[in-house]
Formats: structure tokens, C-alpha cells, sequence
């Protein structure tokens, strides 16, 4: 089968290969890729960023098809079922992490396109505990965003807001406009900030999604627009979805006292600098969130069953995996908000 390979570490070095198709062993499911998803860390992959731990590794976790083959003692899934993947391929099994179900924590954890060949490929091997049946009314199509959407669960669900909270959603990307899906889903009321750059997305997020407030923080007054709605006390909830020290800061600054702070999007560096004087004075929860994990999944399933998050309105774009050149430009120029891929025979 054809599969988009990253053949050694560093910058570049993906390349269509043929690889054999996956043999199934016990407790594992072979699913026939329709779609895969393209995700941030698969640019930062691409770009030399994160270094795979493997040479000649399958890229892609974001994927939806069709069970073509199933392992010994595999009972939740069957051949011809239409699913999509938890990124989990193996864990312990053991730890304090895997009895709760937060597969994403445990120390042994091994992810799909990362640690074990992932789904850009015609076929690909998955741990049957980590499929999910898709609803009847999503498509395979729609479903190979699951993956994202449930990392913007997860990460709302960090924080605890009333309905008609006054939320802030940093950053207009992928992740931010699935958060702020998310989050008007749960009852709050979202103000999405950017940069003048991101208007263009920004304006997608107020008439494609219905995002109630939109700010360019280079040109208005985002903190005075933040006190009008919260009577002065600003707002309850604030999601990083940039991994940008200054929208850090602004967040932090445009919170309630005892308002929530949680950090999605990944900083370049691994160490930032923080303001702890303004946690400690305004005593704000301030939490990180990583990837997603087998909570996140069904709910976020219904909440695409019932289109309030619209994958279809998401993708934008829709390429083969040998135009991986051509979805890069798209993604990295803005001009593509999400893009799925399909394998080529």
C-alpha cells in the first residue's frame, strides 16, 4: 500500500513509499483509512519541530474509515462498521492514568503517527478499545476531525462555566474556532481575539459559527470591550489556543479575579515566562490541557450528530497524500482552515 512517510528526523523528508499492509494481532482492529485530518503537529513534524521517534514512520492520527479486519478477542467492533480512532495505540494498562481512562498521561503511552505508523496510508492498525462507531448521520469525511475536536472538549472541559459566561477563545486557528464550537455548545458566550492577520478567519468565526464577539487585538480595545460585557470584572474563562507568550499575558490580564485559565496551544519554547504575581493576586486557576482522552470522545461524536460542531463548515480543503506539499502552502499561508486528505491506491 501507498503511505506518506517521514524516512529520518529533521526538516522535510516525507515521502510515498509502499509499505506491506498491518497484520492484525489480538485485541487489534485493521480499518480501511478514508480520511485523515491534518493537524498542527503534523506541520511542526514536517517542519523539524518534533522529532518523531521513529525513522520510515507512517505520519497522521486524525483519520476516520472503515473496519476491514479484526484481531482475536475484539468484540466492539466488526468488519464493514464505519469508526474513527483514539491517537492511543498502546499503554500499560497498569498505571493510576490508564484505571482512569487518561490514556494520554500514561509514561508508557504509544500514539498513532507518532510512536507506530499512523494513517496516511490506505490501511492502518489500531487498538480496538480506542474506535468509536460513528454516528449514522456523520460521514467518514466529517469524522476525521474527531481527533481535533475532541482535543477542544478535553480542554474545555478544564475549566467550569455557567451558561452565559463571558469565555475568551485566543486565536482563530483550527483548534480555537472547535473550542469556541464548544464552549457556545455548553451556553458560553465567546469573545475570539487575533491579530490583524487573522481577520480574515476571525470574520469565519463570526458568520460561519456564530461566534457573538470577534476582536483585533491590534486595532481595538479588548480589555475595555471585555469590562463593558462583565460590568468591570472581566472575563470568567480564558482558552489559549495560540502557544503565543503575549496572548498568555493578555488572557491572564483580561480574566475576573478567580477567573480560569487554561493553556492549549503548545509555546515554542519549552520555557516560558510567567506572571505569577497576577495568579497569586487575582487567585486564578491556571491549567494546562494535553491532547484528549477516552471521555472526550462520545460527547464529542453527539455534539457532531447534532452539527454543533459542523465539520463540514471546518474543512475547507481536500487533497491526496501525495499533495502533502500543496496542503502545507495552503495551511501555512492561512488561505486553508482545515484540510482533509484521502489515501491513493
Amino acid at each position: 500500500m501507498k503511505a506518506l512517510v517521514k524516512t529520518q528526523k529533521g526538516a522535510g523528508n516525507w515521502e510515498i513509499l509502499n509499505k506491506p499492509e498491518p497484520s492484525v494481532g489480538e485485541g487489534q482492529v485493521k480499518v480501511r483509512v478514508e480520511y485523515i485530518g491534518i493537524c498542527g503537529s503534523d506541520l511542526h513534524t514536517f517542519e523539524g519541530h518534533y522529532n518523531v521517534n521513529a525513522e520510515g514512520l507512517t505520519i497522521g492520527h486524525e483519520f476516520a474509515g472503515v473496519v476491514a479486519e479484526v484481531g482475536a478477542g475484539v468484540t466492539n467492533v466488526k468488519v464493514g462498521d464505519r469508526v474513527t480512532s483514539e491517537t492511543t495505540f498502546t499503554i500499560c494498562g497498569h498505571c493510576r492514568y490508564c484505571a482512569n481512562g487518561e490514556y494520554n498521561l500514561c509514561p508508557s503511552r504509544k500514539g498513532l503517527g507518532t510512536q507506530q505508523d499512523g494513517a496516511m496510508a490506505q490501511y492502518v492498525l489500531t487498538r480496538a478499545k480506542s474506535l468509536h462507531i460513528l454516528p449514522e448521520n456523520v460521514t467518514t469525511r466529517q469524522a476525521s476531525i474527531t481527533e481535533a475536536a475532541a482535543c477542544a472538549h478535553h480542554g474545555v472541559n478544564k475549566a467550569k462555566f455557567d451558561k452565559g459566561a463571558i469565555v475568551l477563545v485566543l486565536g482563530p486557528g483550527p483548534i480555537g474556532l472547535l473550542v469556541a464550537q464548544v464552549v457556545m455548545a455548553y451556553g458560553g458566550r465567546v469573545v475570539m481575539t487575533g491579530l490583524t492577520q487573522d481577520m480574515g478567519r476571525l470574520t469565519i468565526a463570526k458568520e460561519k459559527f456564530g461566534v457573538e464577539h470577534i476582536v483585533d487585538v491590534q486595532k481595538e480595545d479588548v480589555k475595555a470591550i471585555v469590562e463593558k460585557l462583565t460590568d468591570g470584572y472581566g472575563a470568567d474563562v480564558c482558552y489559549d489556543c495560540t502557544g503565543a507568550v503575549p496572548s498568555m499575558h493578555l488572557g491572564m490580564d483580561l480574566l475576573k479575579k478567580k477567573g480560569q485559565y487554561v493553556q492549549i496551544g503548545l509555546f515554542a519554547k519549552d520555557e516560558v515566562s510567567v506572571d505569577f504575581s497576577k495568579i497569586i493576586q487575582k487567585e486564578l486557576t491556571v491549567c494546562g490541557s494535553r491532547s484528549q482522552n477516552t471521555h472526550d470522545w462520545e460527547p464529542t461524536l453527539k455534539l457532531m450528530s447534532e452539527h454543533k460542531i459542523d465539520a463540514d463548515k471546518m474543512i475547507t480543503h481536500e487533497v491526496g497524500i501525495d499533495e502533502w506539499d500543496r496542503a502545507y502552502h495552503l495551511l501555512k499561508s492561512g488561505e486553508a482552515t482545515k484540510i482533509v486528505m484521502h489515501p491513493i491506491g
